[in-house]
């Protein structure tokens, strides 16, 4: 054994050691039977009870239930609440029940009169004012910001030192709105964090200056923020069209590394499909980034934002990552609504459907029991095709499209089984924290191992009932680049959460078809979420 295979092997022994076994539940919830009387009853208590906190579920909810007496009930309730967004111009809330009621084809007729209602703010970042727009690089400085979370003093080998944070970022409206990582004002927004922190700005052109700034909104999963300043900025970005973008095309970045504000690298797209965060792909660059450059712009030649500075490898030269611009531009409206964006998700797991070299929609190969997947009737198998009216190829589509939408919103799902199209209305649910634990605790250990390994697996054994025989690899998963393969026979030893480094560890004893069946003992490692969780 290699020495570096060695001690990897050893760390994991360390942490499996050290985390904190969790029970597998005893009692997995089983089907509905919608032909018992008592069962039907019961789920009409149910949905009563939620009518009052998410009538727009409680609604979804009666549609598979299939009972019209308490369908009409949560319809008149959800039009109520048509009713009272559009009285108080609650534009959100109002957005929000339209698009729900579109996915169920209701008839607005009765509500012509006011089936649109405008949005009286305007989302930065939407609406260009064009006399300023950067003309020269000097112009693209001068619409980059310093952003600075001061967080008090902090003791050092018995010293008090300053302990501040530095990022960058950039406007997007003349009324002082600013894109930057969410990495940067982290502790301003974490409930966790209890120490001082105050947020403010500086301009390139007046770095004494200390300039006020609050946190609007923010998305922790795809690291992206929106302040506000009481200033008018003298010029503010446009933001561009990611898509115009190819790998070797010329970008620059502008931020402050290491505290030189107003700093300026230039290199190209190194590579457009990197899977960096679990809802979508990121773009790897080469221009220089160091630590401070965090929120600041990519620019095109044109000096339009194509992407925002998230992440580099200080480590590795020219190994650097951004953001694209569209996922800004998806979450803008939201963001601007204020507070942490709270992603959609449907429980359920899978991959992009190919057919030769074409991308034909998402494969469904696994539904949460009780889900949200599950209870719209989506199966093992069947691949989405499109979502309302926007075609789903990829993955990627599916997650994007989400992006835009609120939880607790319906959408209408077109999918294929067996050849055959059908529909289904799903209810975006509120993404958990680590969807790999709802799989885990809502299911047996030979199913929930589908989505978190990719291996679904059989009991071959009744006196043992921790010994499996491996039925399928998903190709592309975690258990694929384990090396695992039909037949192979897998003994689960223990399966420990580590929450401090947020995953999962499962000991196995496992023999291996494709090795003569040698026996291995193995500790297998998946996170907590995943990019192929939808």
């Amino acid at each position: 054994m290699k020495k570096s295979v060695k001690n990897l092997f050893v760390l994991f022994c360390m942490i499996f050691c050290s985390c904190k076994t969790i029970q597998k539940p005893q009692n997995i919830t089983e089907p509905l039977d919608y032909t018992s009387q008592s069962v039907i009853q019961n789920e009409i208590d149910s949905i009563r009870k939620i009518q009052s906190v998410d009538s727009v579920k409680a609604l979804w909810k009666s549609i598979y239930l299939g009972e019209e007496e308490i369908y009409n009930e949560c319809l008149d309730i959800v039009l109520k609440n048509y009713e009272s967004a559009w009285e108080n111009k609650d534009f959100v809330e109002f957005e929000r029940i339209k698009k729900s009621l579109e996915a169920i084809d209701f008839d607005f007729s009765k509500y012509e009169s006011f089936s649109t209602l405008e949005n009286e703010e305007k989302i930065p970042g939407f609406f260009v004012d064009e006399s300023k727009l950067p003309k020269t690089i000097e112009n693209c400085i001068d619409a980059t910001v310093t952003v600075v979370v001061d967080k008090g003093i902090k003791v050092q080998y018995g010293n008090g030192i300053s302990d501040i944070v530095i990022g960058s970022g950039f406007f997007i409206d003349n009324r002082g709105y600013i894109v930057t990582n969410c990495h940067v004002i982290e502790d301003l927004v974490n409930p966790k964090y209890e120490g001082f922190s105050r947020l403010y700005i500086k301009l390139p052109s007046d770095m004494e200056t200390k300039i006020p700034a609050k946190v609007i909104g923010y998305d922790s999963v795809l690291d992206l923020a929106l302040l506000k300043t009481e200033i008018e900025p003298e010029f503010v970005f446009e933001l561009g069209s990611s898509e115009d973008l190819s790998v070797g095309d010329k970008i620059s970045a502008i931020g402050t590394p290491i505290g030189l504000e107003g700093t300026l690298t230039s290199g190209i797209i190194s590579s457009i499909g990197r899977k960096m965060t679990t809802l979508g792909n990121v773009f790897q660059i080469d221009a220089a980034v160091n630590s401070g450059n965090s929120g600041g712009p990519l620019i095109d030649e044109k000096y339009k934002v194509q992407a925002i500075v998230f992440a580099g490898m200080l480590q590795f030269q020219g190994l650097n990552f951004a953001i694209p611009v569209e996922y800004l531009k998806q979450l803008l409206p939201i963001m601007y609504d204020g507070g942490e964006i709270h992603h959609p998700w449907i429980a359920a797991y899978g991959h992009t459907k190919r057919k030769g070299t074409e991308k034909v929609g998402v494969e469904v190969q696994y539904v949460m029991p009780r889900g949200i997947a599950d209870i719209s009737g989506l199966q093992d198998g069947d691949v989405i095709i499109q979502l309302n009216e926007t075609k789903i190829s990829t993955l990627e589509d599916l997650h994007f499209f989400m992006m835009g939408y609120r939880c607790s919103t319906l959408i209408k799902c077109k999918f294929v089984r067996n050849g055959e199209e059908k529909n289904t209305v799903l209810y975006l649910e509120e993404r958990p924290e680590s969807p790999l634990k709802d799989f885990y605790n809502s299911d047996f250990m030979s199913d929930s191992f589908v989505p978190i390994y990719g291996i679904k697996m059989i009991a071959s054994s009744t006196i043992n009932r921790k010994s499996y025989n491996i039925e399928k690899v998903i190709k592309g998963s975690l258990a694929d680049e384990f090396g695992f393969s039909e037949n192979d026979s897998l003994t689960v030893k223990d399966v420990r959460f580590d929450e401090e480094n947020k995953y999962l560890l499962t000991q196995v004893f496992v023999q291996r078809r494709k090795k003569g069946y040698l026996d291995v003992n193995m500790i297998l490692y998946a996170p907590f979420d995943s990019t192929y969780y939808f």
